[in-house]
């Protein structure tokens, strides 16, 4: 299918590894000119070198908790490209504590990366794409966000708060021809989960951690966890012209584990 993105300018934070790269593999493949930041440098240039070959595609180092830094990304695609169609944020971090065990100082750090991030971009961005009158944002939740999950309890926090901030925006932005949607996947197969994933097996042994595998599979009826490429279409399509219509909306793509 023809999603109409040839040479649209694409932004997107977490872009270089995980979801976020494969969401770049995908918008490259359908033609869309891409700037992807991140604080990962090195990965970053990574990404451009495998890129390049397909699609335009630029790299710039972000610090989303900083809003100088943020708005200097956004200069710097508006620099390069001259428009941004669409924006995606899938920058986020994660942690493995329980509520109890937190400190205000993760609370912070998990706020400032995952809300207080994309604030700083939309905030930056908005004004673009409103004189526009055209643009696509895609932000990232998570079914955690939706159903809560034990030890994810700040970061289901932050995210149910990128959804709050996102169908917001889809209704003061909709008359400027702009639409905002949120992605909020299950368990998926990213750098980030193998991270935290790999301290629980270390933590329970093996074979304590083999069962517990085995017990989260069995909790989605396609019995997997999903993998970045079962994300990416749909994001694509969100920043298309075939989801003109859509905003304000949170599609789960998580296998069936919630189904809401």
């Amino acid at each position: 299918m023809d999603l109409g993105m040839q040479d649209k300018a694409v932004l997107i934070t977490g872009g270089v590894q995980g979801i976020g790269l494969e969401v770049a593999r995908e918008l490259a493949h359908a033609g869309a000119r891409l700037m992807l930041a991140d604080v990962n440098v090195s990965a970053g240039q990574a990404a451009v070198a495998e890129l390049g070959a397909r699609t335009q595609v630029s790299f710039v180092e972000v610090d989303l908790t900083q809003p100088q830094s943020v708005q200097a990304m956004v200069e710097a695609t508006m620099k390069t490209y001259g428009r941004i169609d669409g924006f995606v944020n899938c920058a986020a971090i994660l942690d493995d504590k329980t509520f109890e065990e937190s400190s205000p100082a993760d609370w912070k750090r998990m706020l400032d990366v995952c809300l207080l991030g994309p604030m700083y971009c939309l905030h930056a961005l908005l004004p673009i794409m409103k004189t526009q009158q055209s643009g696509r944002i895609v932000c990232f939740s998570s079914d955690s966000a939706r159903g809560g999950q034990a030890r994810l309890s700040y970061y289901a926090a932050a995210k149910a708060g990128v959804t709050a901030l996102i169908k917001s925006i889809a209704q003061e932005m909709g008359p400027s021809g702009i639409t905002a949607n949120i992605v909020s996947p299950g368990a998926t197969n990213t750098p980030l989960r193998m991270k935290r994933e790999e301290a629980m097996r270390a933590q329970m042994g093996e074979e304590k951690y083999q069962r517990r595998v085995q017990t989260v599979q069995k909790m989605y009826p396609l019995r997997r966890i999903g993998e970045p490429g079962d994300i990416a279409p749909m994001v694509a399509f969100l920043l298309s012209d075939r989801a003109a219509w859509m905003t304000g909306q949170v599609v789960s793509i998580n296998g069936g584990f919630t189904m809401v």
